[in-house]
């Protein structure tokens, strides 16, 4: 049984004691990056997250009791208060109920145990090999074969066994590796799910499937869109024959927690968990935005660096999100899911209503 193989495994030595940043990444010598230790935090400022955390848990209700209800009350303020970032303890709780993820859990009971000890997979050594590789600088994952590690790989295990058709893809590991840092290996385990099927928002699937046809559209979208919002710097991308697919493929395809800071990388969720997929177009603007005068002077070889390489004032969430929301992209999105769908000859299927705000 592949829960017993497992165990068979000792885990490596404990990695010798570094100092940690407040979410348990190694810190980098020399790094001042606001997601390191807070330093001389005021006592206003403790007091100010003290009442919003007051806030958060008055809305979720205990264990997420009153959420829905506060949701349907009041969408505005939730949407206001996920957009300014979910204060970190609550986080994990959170993205179940915005996900649909805690429903699913609570529908299926038993059955990720079962596909953890009963099932086999066949992409058992894909997962291993790539284990490693999942945030390497966390403390959780560090440990060779210790729990974070065993995590991961169960979930992804469970996932390949759930749904063979996409069975497991490496930039699936960062993802369900950012979930078990807010929840258990259930819970991650039925978010994954949530995302790949789209309990709340569109399915995710298509950027893990062969060819990975959602990641193609995806990238024909934004192209636009750039074109669309900064012709200049279009044009320019233009000339020294840049695509988005040197550059933007990872931020869909593991929503900015591939190689993003992980401060940046969490407020980015929270807002993708509600609203969904467009805020991973609207800042990939606003960062192309925020960079344009550098980048429309530079040549093809610096230009891809500078766009796998944002500089720390573009990576910051206070400056960097309120510029993204300024985009409006959910109509243009739809159009250009249509034109790109002519354009590979696909069967065009009209557009589903849905009840989430389009901005």
């Amino acid at each position: 049984m592949e829960k017993q193989r497992t165990d068979d495994h000792e885990p490596g030595p404990l990695p010798s004691p570094k100092k940690l940043d407040r979410f348990g990444f190694v810190k980098q010598e020399l790094n001042n990056s606001p997601e390191g230790f807070t330093k001389g935090r005021s006592a206003c400022e403790f007091g100010r997250e003290e009442r919003r955390i007051r806030k958060w848990r008055k809305m979720i209700g205990v264990g997420g009791s009153d959420w829905k209800h506060y949701v349907r009350r009041k969408s505005h303020v939730v949407k206001r208060r996920i957009r300014k970032g979910i204060p970190d303890c609550l986080r994990g709780l959170v993205w179940q109920l915005i996900s649909g993820s805690r429903d699913l859990l609570l529908m299926n009971p038993g059955v990720y145990e079962q596909l953890v000890i009963y099932e086999t997979s066949a992409s058992e050594l894909d997962i291993i090999r790539d284990i490693s590789r999942t945030f390497p600088s966390h403390v959780f994952f560090q440990q060779r074969h210790g729990p974070g590690q065993r995590s991961l790989y169960n979930v992804l295990k469970a996932y390949s066994v759930f749904d063979r058709e996409v069975g497991y893809v490496q930039g699936m590991g960062f993802i369900a590796g950012l979930l078990l840092l807010y929840m258990s290996e259930e819970d991650a385990f039925w978010l994954l799910v949530a995302l790949l099927k789209g309990a709340v928002h569109a399915p995710m699937e298509g950027l893990y499937q062969a060819g990975l046809p959602l990641v193609q559209q995806y990238l024909f979208q934004f192209d636009q869109l750039v074109k669309e919002h900064m012709p200049k710097l279009g044009e320019h991308f233009t000339r020294e024959m840049i695509n988005p697919s040197m550059y933007a493929s990872q931020w869909f395809i593991t929503v900015f927690s591939y190689s993003f800071p992980f401060h940046l990388a969490l407020r980015i969720w929270d807002v993708f968990l509600y609203e969904g997929v467009k805020i991973v177009f609207k800042v990939g603007l606003a960062l192309l935005k925020y960079c344009h005068d550098d980048l429309v002077k530079l040549p093809f070889e610096k230009l891809i660096h500078a766009l796998r390489n944002f500089p720390e004032d573009a990576l910051d969430p206070d400056t960097l999100l309120p510029m993204a929301y300024t985009f409006k992209v959910s109509k243009r999105l739809e159009e250009l899911k249509l034109e790109y769908d002519k354009k590979i000859g696909k069967i065009v299927q009209p557009p589903e209503s849905g009840g989430n705000q389009k901005q």
